[in-house]
């Protein structure tokens, strides 16, 4: 079967429109509020949903998603917990694609066979692994390859021209690539070099791209849109959940995306 990333992607690509990406913690607040989070954000807004599995040492992540990790691990979130609720969205009916993102520890524990069998019965499509490099990626990817769950690979603008042609080699669904040298959280501006690293990037695959940390308003999207295929909105998002007066969070992350999104996805004009 073919991967939903790829599907998505493909149809974006034909109707050009960027991929608006979201990414929420599981089990912040709640389990049950992330599921019903992500049914919302599923109904027409959402082109792919990132799910943080909580980690107690995350870092690439900034403060704000490093407060919604230490809270979902105190609710008792574990990587197989994270599982279970792709299981029950994918009961509920949603189809939209979903790309766990964590660290390799819990994977590692969990076991990578047992893992990658658990996450393809689950129905994950898409692994992003901040800690794990790509010379050390081969046993986990040979897992998932299996089993048509792909492994995401994360360039930096730090990357070296041949770590980035490694990374590329191997990659499948898309490139996420990193907007800053530093840890995620919602900022002001994006940074000056994401295009020049994008276009060093499209020069080693014709996957798409996509573009995180920092991305926090239209403005960033319609910016992105004139060299990428996809927008990663991570803190942005939680600082909206953390915020938000607990009946009226599921508007308000719902509304935050809307605003995102405008009257459609602005189309890359490459």
């Amino acid at each position: 079967m073919a991967n939903r990333i790829d599907i998505t992607f493909g149809k974006l690509r034909e109707a050009r429109e960027i991929a608006l990406i979201p990414y929420v913690t599981v089990g912040f607040p709640s389990v049950e509020t992330t599921i019903d989070l992500v049914l919302r954000l599923a109904q027409g807004d959402a082109d792919v949903i990132e799910l943080g599995v909580p980690f107690s040492d995350p870092l690439a992540d900034g403060a704000t998603i490093q407060r919604a990790s230490f809270h979902a691990l105190k609710q008792g979130v574990t990587l197989g917990t994270c599982l279970l609720v792709v299981n029950q969205l994918r009961k509920a009916g949603v189809d939209t694609p979903l790309v766990l993102m964590g660290y390799y520890n819990p994977i590692l524990r969990y076991g990578l066979e047992p893992f990658a069998e658990a996450a393809s019965s689950a129905g994950v499509d898409g692994l992003i692994v901040a800690d794990l490099p790509h010379e050390e990626a081969a046993p986990l990817r040979k897992a998932c390859d299996a089993r048509n769950i792909f492994i995401i690979p994360l360039l930096a603008p730090t990357s070296t021209d041949e770590r980035i042609a490694q990374a590329c080699q191997r990659a499948r669904g898309f490139i996420y690539c990193i907007s800053l040298t530093g840890v995620t959280g919602a900022r002001r501006d994006l940074a000056l070099g994401v295009p020049q690293l994008i276009q060093r990037v499209r020069g080693h695959t014709g996957l798409p791209v996509a573009v995180g940390f920092g991305v926090s308003k239209r403005e960033h999207i319609d910016i992105i849109s004139t060299y990428a295929d996809g927008a990663v909105v991570g803190s942005a998002l939680i600082d909206i959940i953390e915020t938000s007066p607990p009946d009226g969070m599921l508007d308000m992350a719902q509304g935050f995306l809307r605003d995102l999104k405008g009257d459609g996805h602005p189309g890359p004009r490459r």
